[in-house]
Formats: C-alpha cells, sequence, structure tokens
C-alpha cells in the first residue's frame, strides 16, 4: 500500500500542555533564549533530540521488572552483552551510563596532548571528550556532504584519499579513525558499506584501529539495503554484522536506536585496551557488569536492540522523515537533502540570508520556531561549533543548520503535520527574524547553557 502506517499501537499516552504565543516570548527570554532551558512541560512538540526520547515498547517495559540488580553477575548483564555480540561481533562489552561516557573512557586512554582523532564528522560529545584529553578532533567528510541541496545517497561518508593523505603525514598522531553512522552533525546522512569496508581498509594499512560512533547503526543499515546495490534482499541483521565486521570497536549512546531513555556501551576486540578502559569504568562508571546502569537498564537496551532490527518499523522511521522533508521543500523551505535518519535539518543560511554565521542564524530559526508554534530545535552550527581567532572573532563550521530531531514511536502524523506548518509559517515571515549574540557562555559543549541576546 501507498501508506505506511506505524508499526505499533498505542498503549500509554502523554499529556500535551498548550502554552500561548505571548508565554513563549516570556518563557524564552527568562532562560537567556537558550532552548535546552526551557521546562518540558513549556514545549508543545518537543524536536531538541532522538536522544532518550524513545517510546518504549510494552516488551521493553516488561524487562524494566524482569531485570535483575545482582551487583556483580547480573542475568540482565548477560543478555545485554550476547545481544550485543550478536549484532556486532566485538568480544568486549563495556556498559555505561550513555554514549558520552563510553566517550570518555575511550578517549581518555587514547587521546591526550599531541593526539589527533579523524572522523567523517564528530559530533558535539565526541569532539569535547576529545578536545577535553587534550586531543584534537579533524573532521573528513566528503565535499558532497557539504552541499545542502546536492543529491546523493551517502553524502556522510568519510573522504577516504583524504583519510589517507592525513594518515600519511600524522600516523604517529593518530591513535585511531572514527566514522559517524549515521552523520548526524552532516544532516543525519547515512555511510555506505563501501566507505565503511575503505576506510576500514585504509586505517589498517596504517595500522590504525577503526572505531564505529553506531548510535544509529540499524537507520544507516536501513539505507545500506535501501539504496546500495547488492544489499537488497539482506537481512538488517546481516548488514549490521557485516558493517561491525569491518571495526575493532564501537561507541554506542544507546539513547539512540537502542530506543531507550538511558544507557551506552563500549565495545571492542582489543583485550588489552578493553582492561584499561574497565579500570576506569570501575572508578567513575561502577562495576564491569553493570557500568553506571541498573539491571533493568540493560534488559530494557537488550530489547531494544532486538527491536530495532525490525525492517518493518526501520521503513516507518525513515519515511517519517521524509514526509517532512516533502512538505517542508514542497513550501520552498531549505533544507538538507535528501533527507537523513532521524531529523530534517534546515538550512539555516539560506532560510534567513540576511544574518550572518557569527549572528546565528540557526539560534535566530529556533527560538522562532519556538515562540510561533511551540517547537523546541536543536541549532547545528555556529553555537555548537564555532570557535574563536586569535582576534576573537567566530570561525565558522561548513553548515549553517536546525536540526528537527524526531523522537522514536512518540509523536503522529498529525503532530508533524503540526510541525510543518509552523516551519512554513516562519519561513514566510523570514524576514522578522532577528540576529543573536551570545553574551554567557562556558568553554566547552556552551550551546548546552550559553545565554543570547537578540540585535
Amino acid at each position: 500500500m501507498k501508506t505506511i502506517i506505524e508499526p505499533f499501537r498505542i498503549k500509554s499516552i502523554e499529556p500535551i500542555y498548550f502554552t500561548t504565543e505571548t508565554e513563549r516570548k516570556q518563557k524564552l527570554a527568562e532562560v537567556g533564549y537558550n532552548l535546552f532551558g526551557l521546562k518540558a512541560e513549556d514545549v508543545i512538540i518537543d524536536l531538541l533530540t532522538d536522544s532518550g526520547t524513545s517510546a518504549m515498547s510494552a516488551m521493553q517495559w516488561a524487562g524494566i521488572m524482569n531485570g535483575d540488580e545482582s551487583y556483580a553477575g547480573s542475568r540482565s548483564f548477560y543478555r545485554f552483552e550476547e545481544t550485543i555480540k550478536k549484532i556486532t561481533g566485538l568480544d568486549y562489552i563495556i556498559p555505561t551510563h550513555q554514549g558520552r561516557a563510553a566517550e570518555k573512557i575511550l578517549f581518555s586512554i587514547v587521546g591526550g596532548e599531541g593526539q589527533i582523532i579523524p572522523n567523517n564528522t564528530h559530533f558535539d560529545t565526541t569532539r569535547a571528550n576529545i578536545e577535553f584529553s587534550g586531543a584534537q578532533a579533524v573532521d573528513l567528510l566528503n565535499e558532497n556532504g557539504k552541499k545542502p541541496d546536492f543529491i546523493a545517497d551517502f553524502k556522510g561518508n568519510m573522504d577516504v584519499e583524504k583519510l589517507r593523505d592525513f594518515l600519511t603525514e600524522n600516523a604517529e598522531k593518530v591513535p585511531l579513525v572514527m566514522l559517524t553512522i549515521t552523520n548526524n552533525s552532516g544532516g543525519g546522512q547515512p555511510v555506505s558499506m563501501e566507505n565503511i569496508r575503505q576506510v576500514s581498509e585504509v586505517s589498517k594499512t596504517f595500522g590504525k584501529p577503526f572505531f564505529l560512533d553506531a548510535c544509529r547503526f540499524a537507520e544507516n543499515a536501513y539505507f545500506i539495503k535501501t539504496r546500495e546495490k547488492g544489499y537488497e534482499k539482506k537481512t538488517i541483521l546481516e548488514i549490521c554484522q557485516e558493517m561491525f565486521s569491518y571495526a575493532d570497536g564501537m561507541t554506542m549512546s544507546a539513547k539512540k536506536d537502542a530506543l531507550v531513555n538511558i544507557g551506552g556501551f563500549l565495545a571492542l576486540n582489543d583485550g588489552v585496551l578493553a582492561q584499561k578502559c574497565r579500570n576506569v569504568l570501575v572508578v567513575t562508571e561502577g562495576f564491569p557488569t553493570y557500568g553506571g546502569l541498573a539491571g533493568r537498564d540493560l534488559e530494557a537496551i537488550a530489547q531494544g536492540l532486538e527491536e530495532i532490527l525490525d525492517e518493518n518499523y526501520l521503513q516507518y522511521r525513515i519515511r517519517t522523515i521524509e514526509y517532512l522533508g516533502e512538505k517542508l521543500t514542497k513550501a520552498g523551505v531549505p533544507l538538507i537533502l535528501p533527507t537523513g535518519g532521524h531529523a530534517v535539518y534546515l538550512d539555516a543560511s539560506k532560510f534567513c540570508k540576511e544574518i550572518p554565521s557569527w549572528q546565528f542564524p540557526g539560534q535566530s530559526i529556533a527560538c522562532a520556531l519556538y515562540i510561533k508554534g511551540g517547537i523546541r530545535a536543536c541549532e547545528i552550527g555556529s553555537v555548537m561549533f564555532g570557535k574563536y581567532d586569535e582576534d576573537g572573532k567566530t570561525i565558522s563550521p561548513d553548515l549553517e543548520l536546525v536540526r528537527l530531531a524526531i523522537p522514536r514511536r512518540a509523536y503522529t502524523q498529525s503532530h508533524i503535520d503540526y510541525v510543518a506548518e509552523v516551519i512554513i509559517e516562519v519561513f514566510e515571515e523570514r524576514a522578522n527574524l532577528r540576529p543573536f549574540a551570545i553574551v554567557e557562555e562556558p568553554p566547552l559543549l556552551r550551546h548546552f547553557t550559553a545565554k543570547f541576546q537578540e540585535l
């Protein structure tokens, strides 16, 4: 049939509270125009992130009740471990309270002054954990991935030749090579199996471990199945197993494709490195068989990892993003095309051409969406990734974006229709958008707590 329906029924609901535009203007001003500072109850449609915002299934909630809370050797850990090994084939599974904890552990060991970590595009917490260790995060995205409206199947790919040249010049400074699937900062764009294989081969040529930032691995696998020749008849599990077969390790935020509200893990094949990671884990997270999580969380993650492999679910998931993208494109709203796996990304630099990057066009759009319709989105541009030069001027990233991340199994088609209507109205009234300046910011991850003022 032409209509792709949700492959589930709604069993429990959570009320949405409606605010007025006047109330929203006041609330936004009170938090310094930073949408992270808003109370969730003051948001009508929350698209700030797809991380930890999924609706869990009945079987996951049953797993919550069935969780084994033993301090050591929990039954739930062994189910968790077995499920991850089946999907990834990796030998050592280290649970953490979320993905950034896995990154913190890994980069506190392999990072440090003088080290450089290449990636297709590092996301915010990955970059922050690398830089916090004293290392440098370098992006080697292919050129097509930097063109918002260029149509290509795998715009998340790493530029393999750039990686080869980079390793030729910097091999002694690179402890590992990383690849993010799907590429969140680059518009949720997928990475092809061919690219994963080639990046792995180049890494091994230079004797470097190859790691995947794999928090949206199943969504990436679905794109491979539907877009890459030779994978049409393979199951999602088979595609995932091949993707991970090229990797020496991975970090994972289970709050994305494992369909849970908290949790993550680090998985790798190097026993020596695994022991070092577990040593840090015990000090910072917990015992190796729970690692900062309750047994019930481990149980829910294991169940979610099985459910995410359902092709019917993934078809519905990707179609939801396409549906919103199609409505916006028809109305002339500029966005990254084709739409990616978990979000629609507005092209802020084209949306409001009059606002330069150093006055944060993405932040202006995100604030306008909240005021107009109570939608909370996330700026991914000069606020999140901007740097300062020696004169204090902002050095902007390649793309100025606003991400509308769709929580998994949480909103219906009418919610998405409402989102489209609000975005289109803001776009039609874009001449009224105001630039912003930062008046207060922390040294790392400033987008979480920075304060702004309208100019």
